[in-house]
């Protein structure tokens, strides 16, 4: 294989232009120049910035160069000198200095430098480069990559050059070569069969009775369970009802060597829910354990004929259990995979099953797809780079789309050590878990992560060197208080089910060198910056025309892990899935010149007030602040809108402290909000008082729920 690939070279304009590549080293910069051979290429550097020795000399070498500063006052003037270099179809090539950064970051310059350069005003060719070999997953073979993936963007005009717009077009150049790798054309059976076989001695704990299982004796449990579920059904799914635990991953590893697909359903949501997706997804048998069936008694449980009891089944596999256990040790993960008929999956066909939490209507089918799952993990495990001795707690529900990719697929991949327990709920044993075992990594739900700021002694939690949250917006007072108990800042993320789900994450920002830009992987109120491979687009929310990305709109994404569409609903998917493969995500945001991403609300959590969007997170932020309900650890408001004849839509606020005197509590709260800076348009006109804020199992608004009570 080359060790460096060009793509997109078709391209590369006839005529001049500056040429702006996110990174570069002193390999790439050869192979770059010997792909332009022909033209009279310029290098430019800043002049403060460093570069590595090769650099440096083979630009001194070349007696072609031009520098530039960005302390410039006028850089429109500068451009019109470098202009000079672009005539007779000649190329301005900057290049990038020295910068630490994390894994896989498509753009390693500094956002001033990159201000700068658009503000020239010249003709502008992005350039991607992807380098596979440093951040791949463990079951790659780094040899066999290529050191790298040049791809060329599309040229920008010198009217339409701009940060946002050099940024847009690098991502979306990046994601083209960040979706050649090699590994996502595999499929998710042979990757976690690879996984297990290449980390035996890792090892799952499940801290519901303090189990220990290593890798290797799984392998041959799954694959026995697998031949046993073949038998069951011919169904081309099988449900599993489970918390996370030895049984949940067993279960879904053998369903996977099975040739079939896992379902993971959702035990918290209503019958009709669970009866819904039981019925979009067609399957009939459901691997549970007796215990569980006790537990969640409440659930809409199927005949008995139709449930595998995985304790009962899998004592009944002794033998076979032996025999896969003898043959995984013996044989290499490509004949065993070959003998389970695990090579007969393609990228593109259907690995898992997920549903949408239904907090707005009924829960949809988001199948994924092998690519779709490998592409995540990647992705996540490229920015996470947890050492071989890390260990994970997994307690978010196998149903959610975080818990799915991330306690269960990654773990096994990538061999890091799995701490499991049912209830993300029950903190005070969970903090024990982190503890004894030294756990280095949680994951939570800003809804979970409030139960660890009762009775948790901030010594049981030492141990953790990163805490993420998703699935909603993490308050900043919450994390401030977390931060003051524990010392550690829980870090914000962004998903969702169609994404597989992640595709932003704060990180903790790289240590600095000396003579290096350490560009920041982190900043408080933003969601993080876009994983590896992932591109973005903005669209106004009234007009749906693209915006620059400094501008908020709906956020339109593309990558290697976004879903294919909708289980059996084509009109859901187009309004939601290009034919080119953007999904509109619903949510609102914009991106800062950092490359972090600030999600200002969910499009169906906006009103449209006599034509202006209204935001309704931000107005509950600022009816916290005003009420002094900044360090409640429970949801006491929200707000919800509600057609109105004069202006489209009125705002109505749920209030659970809410008094006799409604109609002078929301005269009140109308000046306190408009002393705030809020304007009137977005100062809700009626007050509910309600018992409680409806939220779903995942700490969401239960925004169905909410406007039932608002109506």
């Amino acid at each position: 294989m080359s060790a460096i690939q060009v793509i997109h070279q078709d391209r590369v304009p006839k005529t001049g232009f500056l040429a702006i590549p996110g990174r570069l080293d002193f390999n790439q910069l050869l192979h770059l120049e010997k792909s332009l051979q022909g033209r009279e290429i310029t290098f430019l550097i800043e002049e403060d910035d460093h570069h590595d020795p090769a650099i440096r000399g083979f630009m001194e070498k070349s007696e072609t160069g031009a520098m530039f500063s960005i302390s410039d006052k006028n850089p429109a003037s500068v451009g019109k000198e470098l202009a000079g270099y672009l005539k007779d179809s000649g190329i301005l090539l900057f290049v990038p200095g020295r910068a630490v950064a994390r894994l896989a970051t498509p753009i390693h310059i500094p956002s001033p430098i990159l201000k700068t350069l658009a503000s020239f005003g010249l003709p502008t060719l992005p350039i991607a480069i992807d380098c596979p070999q440093e951040s791949c997953l463990g079951i790659e073979k780094s040899a066999s990559l290529p050191q790298a993936v040049i791809a060329f963007g599309k040229i920008l005009e010198a009217k339409s050059s701009s940060l946002p717009a050099i940024q847009a077009n690098i991502l979306q150049a990046f994601e083209d070569a960040y979706s050649t790798r090699s590994i996502l054309k595999g499929s998710l059976a042979t990757a976690l069969l690879q996984g297990l076989i290449n980390n035996p001695n890792d090892r799952l704990v499940d801290g519901s009775d303090d189990a220990t299982l290593d890798f290797s004796k799984i392998l041959p449990v799954a694959i026995a369970l697998s031949k046993h579920i073949k038998e069951e059904t011919d169904k081309a799914r099988v449900a599993i009802v489970l918390p996370p635990g030895k049984g949940g991953l067993i279960a879904n590893l053998a369903v996977i060597f099975a040739g079939k697909i896992p379902v993971n359903l959702n035990f918290t949501a209503s019958h009709d829910a669970i009866r819904s997706s039981i019925r979009q997804a067609d399957v009939d048998r459901f691997i549970t354990a007796d215990p569980f069936v006790r537990k969640v008694s409440t659930f809409p449980w199927p005949p008995n004929r139709d449930l595998i009891f995985i304790e009962r089944a899998i004592p009944d596999l002794k033998k076979d259990i032996v025999k896969w256990g003898i043959l995984s040790k013996l044989l290499p993960a490509s004949v065993l995979a070959g003998i389970l008929g695990l090579n007969k999956r393609h990228d593109s066909d259907e690995a898992i099953l997920l549903f949408t939490s239904g907090s707005s209507g009924e829960p949809k089918g988001v199948p994924l797809t092998h690519r779709n799952v490998l592409a995540n993990v990647l992705q996540f495990a490229t920015r996470l780079d947890m050492g071989r001795e890390a260990s994970l707690l997994g307690c978010l529900p196998l149903f959610h789309s975080f818990g799915c990719t991330v306690t269960l697929w990654y773990p096994v991949i990538e061999g890091i050590n799995l701490i499991t327990y049912p209830s993300p709920l029950e903190t005070k044993r969970l903090a024990e878990l982190i503890s004894l075992h030294q756990i280095n990594v949680l994951l939570a739900t800003p809804t979970f992560l409030r139960g660890y700021m009762k009775r948790i002694d901030p010594a049981q939690l030492e141990s953790l060197d990163l805490i993420v949250t998703g699935a909603e917006k993490l308050p900043q007072n919450l994390a401030t208080a977390f931060e003051e108990k524990f010392g550690i800042h829980p870090m914000e993320g962004y998903g969702l089910t169609e994404t597989s789900p992640a595709t932003n994450v704060n990180l903790p920002n790289p240590e600095e060198e000396k003579n290096t830009h350490s560009l920041p992987s982190r900043l408080n109120g933003s969601v993080g910056q876009l994983l590896p491979g992932v591109a973005i687009k903005l669209i106004d929310a009234v007009s749906e025309k693209e915006v620059p990305l400094d501008q908020p709109g709906i956020i339109i994404l593309k990558g290697a892990n976004i879903f294919p569409g909708y289980l059996r609903d084509e009109k859901k998917t187009k309004e939601v899935l290009s034919e080119d493969g953007w999904f509109k995500t619903g949510d609102v945001g914009f991106l800062d010149a950092d490359g972090f991403l600030h999600i200002q609300g969910r499009i169906s959590r906006f009103s449209k007030i006599a034509g202006e969007m209204v935001p309704h997170e931000t107005i509950e932020g600022a009816i916290n602040k005003v009420l002094g309900l900044d360090s409640e650890t429970e949801r006491k408001v929200a707000i919800v809108g509600i057609p109105d004849e004069k202006k489209g839509e009125a705002l109505v606020l749920l209030s659970t402290i809410a008094g006799p005197a409604l109609e002078q509590e929301c005269i009140d709260l109308r000046y306190k909000l408009l002393d705030e800076g809020l304007t009137s348009l977005w100062c809700p006109r009626i007050i509910v008082p309600v018992e409680e804020i409806p939220l779903l199992a995942s700490g969401k608004l239960d925004i169905k729920s909410c406007q039932e009570l608002a109506r």
